[in-house]
């Protein structure tokens, strides 16, 4: 294995997701499929850094749960992508209990249910935290 490909949300609104990705993670817009349709629906790809996103028309998740897709930021950006949020008006999760000096993480809904989390640790920080319990 190489590692991972892409991601693919479906999402009913192309375009308001389309916002969604360009103001909250600087998403660059590579690829729309305007009225064609090479796989199941309409789609749109994105980079966020070098990760592929697509995300392709459908219908929206029923239910919100606590799967979820989570990005790193740098702490001094935490502020930064609070107000993204917030400006697009998006519902904010309450963060899960952390061990003390645990990193931070935002936990939020885009427009079609999909949990999003952007997290300021990494795996061996969060670790080395629980070791210390």
């Amino acid at each position: 294995m190489e590692g991972l490909s892409h991601m693919t949300f479906i999402v009913k609104d192309l375009e308001k997701a389309t916002v969604f990705f360009e103001r909250i993670f600087d998403a660059e817009e590579v690829y729309s499929s305007g009225d064609d349709i090479f796989s199941l629906s309409r789609e749109k790809f994105f980079l966020v850094g070098d990760l592929w996103i697509a995300i392709m028309e459908g219908d929206s998740l029923p239910s919100k749960t606590y799967n979820h897709t989570a990005f790193k930021i740098d702490d001094a950006d935490y502020e930064v992508y609070l107000e993204r949020i917030v400006a697009l008006g998006l519902e904010i999760k309450a963060g899960r209990p952390r061990v003390d000096g645990e990193a931070s993480s935002i936990y939020f809904y885009d427009f079609d249910n999909h949990l999003f989390e952007l997290h300021t640790g990494t795996l061996g920080e969060r670790l080395c935290k629980y070791k210390e319990k």
